[in-house]
């Protein structure tokens, strides 16, 4: 690990990749822990705060492009800094007492956001199995950038799906990747840059400058993820039923590079092919049309039972993720690192 490696941060008395293991164990028994963060702010509630005061002092309509892209590129330096350096902060108060690892723990729990992704995709499910589609649009509008009012039925389910599988990859396989990779720091940089991403990301006239850097770092910090998530969603689908493991993996080689994101075609098409439906497509943002191909060859009329379905696959990539971790933590243990 880079910790141990380089030494930039100091050593825990407990291995990271076995706090990485309880946290997602935790976090799967009680989620999100929202009524604590109506007292308390959340990490990534700060980090945006920090973004909207920047993005609106230094991202000015009538400044040329060439110094929107520069300050842009400033915003993300100074905020992934000032992440890196909260996070070593942290380590090194938590690192003076026994007990420390378990605010570190806390802070896992709290960055890896598996079990309140299920939740959000659920709630979608239900509604369009009770059959309220005004219920279902407003549940998905929280988890997708599209214009939910233009959505029908089908197009909610896909979308549900769509936001399930890509936010494995960037809100539980990256997250957990870049802890192993960096600890902390890792884990609070890919937080940050996913969080600058999601704020000023977009390729429109207000952002297309500015947040061009944060966008291009996402994509960078997500290219490993992002493929290996495919890998686990494709491994699911042998132990899903009525899922197909094999055309998982033929549709996501096949049509990955499809999809507008680099990314995002990965987890995508791994979940289309396991499924049998046909995900991505033409779509509505903010007004604006996108006719974006097809990923996958199977049904575009999802429905509540798919998002069944896609909840259950989901469910046991993440079971085959904490499996994977809870090895790699036993396998350390016996090597003594």
């Amino acid at each position: 690990m880079v910790r141990s490696m380089f030494g930039l941060v100091p050593e825990s008395r407990v291995d990271p990749v076995f706090i990485l293991f309880l946290a997602l164990t935790v976090d799967a028994a009680v989620g999100d822990m929202r009524p604590l963060f109506r007292y308390v702010a959340h990490p990534v509630v700060l980090v945006g705060k920090l973004i909207e005061f920047l993005e609106l002092r230094l991202n000015r309509a009538e400044r040329p492009s060439s110094t929107r892209f520069l300050r842009g590129g400033l915003t993300v330096l100074f905020v992934g800094s000032v992440s890196v350096c909260a996070a070593w902060a942290i380590l090194w108060a938590t690192r003076q007492f026994s007990g420390g690892w378990l605010i570190e723990l806390f802070l896992v729990v709290t960055l890896v956001a598996q079990r309140s992704l299920y939740d959000h995709v659920a709630a979608v499910a239900k509604a369009l199995a009770d059959g309220d589609l005004q219920a279902a649009r407003l549940a998905v509008s929280h988890i997708v950038g599209r214009d939910p009012r233009s959505l029908d039925e089908h197009g909610v389910g896909r979308a549900g799906i769509e936001s399930l599988f890509e936010n494995f990859a960037d809100g539980v396989i990256a997250p957990a990747f870049w802890y192993i990779v960096a600890g902390l720091p890792g884990l609070f940089l890919c937080k940050a840059v996913n969080t600058l991403d999601s704020m000023i990301g977009h390729r429109n006239p207000r952002y297309a400058a500015f947040g061009a850097i944060a966008a291009r770092l996402d994509t960078a910090m997500n290219f490993l993820p992002a493929r290996i998530a495919a890998v686990f969603i494709a491994v699911a689908a042998a132990f899903a039923p009525h899922a197909k493991p094999l055309s998982a993996f033929r549709v996501m080689f096949r049509d990955a590079r499809k999809h507008k994101s680099l990314n995002a075609g990965w987890p995508e098409g791994a979940a289309a092919g396991a499924l049998g439906l046909a995900l991505a497509g033409p779509r509505q943002y903010a007004g604006a049309r996108v006719d974006d191909p097809w990923i996958g060859d199977g049904r575009a009329r999802v429905n509540s039972g798919d998002m069944q379905r896609a909840l259950f696959l989901y469910f046991v990539a993440c079971l085959i993720h904490a499996a994977l971790v809870g090895s790699l933590a036993l396998g350390r243990a016996a090597a003594g690192l």
